[in-house]
């Protein structure tokens, strides 16, 4: 299975992924804890988190998959959601909260 497809299927199949430097005990950057602290601000405490810095061609596939530059990667329910600053932003904003109510708070 090549990367892109591997990215695919981990987002395709989890409602809420986070491609970080490090995993969420032990974040290996700044922008990486950020998003693991908002998330569990948000009541997540329960999401797929997958470090990058263990595979050279994962770290570049997932900047190619998104077409965006920077690790952390957020993906809610398989869409792309953004990075620490978006991430930081729509938390802000409570739209991160209201994105997450339904996988925080199932019916």
């Amino acid at each position: 299975m090549d990367v892109q497809q591997q990215i695919r299927e981990t987002v395709g199949k989890n409602p809420v992924v986070l491609y970080m430097k490090g995993s969420p005990q032990f974040p290996q950057c700044g922008f990486s804890s950020r998003v693991v602290q908002i998330l569990k601000a948000c009541g997540l405490n329960d999401f797929v988190a997958v470090n990058v810095l263990a595979d050279e061609a994962l770290r570049q596939g997932i900047k190619d998959y998104a077409n965006w530059p920077t690790i952390p990667q957020l993906y809610v329910n398989g869409e792309f959601v953004g990075g620490a600053d978006i991430a930081a932003e729509m938390y802000a904003s409570g739209e991160l909260q209201q994105l997450l109510e339904p996988i925080v708070h199932p019916r």
